[in-house]
């Protein structure tokens, strides 16, 4: 599991909860002057995704405001940019003479290096606000500070092109860090950097002057999303994957060199995974063999049970089977139910 830290102050005193914020969201990205007219008896949630150098953390909160002043700056600059995504209330920011207001699944910059003010305020339905948050040093960062001054405090798309991407990769990686081994924790960082500036450059036309390698992963990642929306498609080939990027099969090829597998094996990996996920889904135990390999892509029963044994070790139907004696034997045994591998951004 990748090092995480779930907080909440309902478990805390009153009186403790505020200042607990406030310790909290400084160590989070850095110290902020933070006011709210719930101080008094505050409630918040955060979890924390350390991945070494680029750190994750999905909040949630009552209305609040916070500045960054030039006075917490002299005390120390941290030479990072946050990457803020509202999902839940709205949110405002105010900083290099614009003010930006963001709705759930928008996108906001942030330099904590230059004075700012932001407030949240929670919806009228859940009465919180939420935030999905990245913060990346500076230096990791492939593209010039000055072209990224551009962008800080404005609107950025989270629901659309590598926007959404980037939200569905931030909120798979803070909601089950469990699915991770710590090791993986430096290559997810790198992975998480290069699509933050693949996104970031396609705001400001600078993608051609990212590095080869940051082109290539957030080509990749784009690729692999692609697979995972598509699985259900019998007519899902390396072709198909290719045209729909613009990019030809060789060039395709080229970029799953590093990941051990070619185009097509990972196509049938992942399809035989929600097949898997599915045989054993007890509230699908009504559904036919083959239509669940239908419903992922295997149009050919006979192919389907040969790929699924080679995988797995046995026919689709003795692995529903097995499964359903394991929770006969063994009630409170999980269920597999692993998420697709771009889980959808929901509040």
């Amino acid at each position: 599991m990748l090092p995480t830290e779930t907080v909440d102050t309902a478990g805390l005193p009153p009186a403790d909860r505020w200042p607990y914020w406030l310790e909290l969201t400084g160590r989070a990205a850095a110290p902020i002057a933070m006011s709210s007219e719930h101080a008094a008896d505050f409630r918040g949630s955060a979890r924390l995704v350390d991945l070494g150098g680029v750190s994750l953390t999905r909040f949630r909160y009552q209305s609040l405001a916070g500045r960054r002043t030039p006075k917490l700056i002299r005390q120390g600059d941290p030479g990072i940019y946050q990457l803020a995504l509202t999902v839940a209330g709205s949110s405002g920011i105010s900083a290099r003479r614009r003010h930006t207001e963001m709705r759930r699944g928008a996108f906001t910059l942030i330099d904590y290096g230059r004075p700012y003010e932001l407030v949240h305020m929670a919806d009228g339905v859940r009465r919180e606000a939420g935030a999905l948050t990245v913060v990346i040093p500076k230096a990791m960062l492939p593209i010039p500070a000055a072209k990224l001054d551009r962008l800080t405090a404005s609107r950025l798309s989270g629901s659309e092109g590598m926007g959404a991407l980037v939200a569905q990769h931030l909120d798979r990686l803070v909601r089950h860090p469990e699915q991770f081994a710590p090791a993986e924790a430096p290559r997810l960082a790198s992975i998480t950097v290069d699509l933050v500036a693949a996104m970031l450059a396609g705001q400001i036309d600078a993608e051609e002057a990212l590095p080869v390698d940051v082109r290539q992963q957030a080509m990749l990642t784009r690729v692999l999303a692609f697979i995972d929306r598509h699985l259900g498609d019998a007519t899902l080939t390396p072709q198909t994957v290719a045209d729909a990027h613009h990019i030809s099969v060789r060039t395709l090829h080229r970029l799953f060199v590093a990941e051990r597998e070619t185009v097509a094996q990972v196509i049938r990996r992942r399809r035989l995974e929600r097949c898997r996920q599915d045989l054993a889904d007890p509230r699908l135990r009504g559904r036919a063999v083959q239509a669940i390999g239908w419903r992922w892509g295997f149009t050919d029963k006979a192919h389907f049970s040969r790929a699924f044994r080679a995988a797995y070790g046995m026919s689709p139907q003795s692995y529903r089977e097995a499964q359903a004696l394991a929770r006969t034997v063994n009630p409170v045994a999980p269920r597999v139910n692993d998420p697709p591998a771009y889980w959808p951004l929901t509040g």
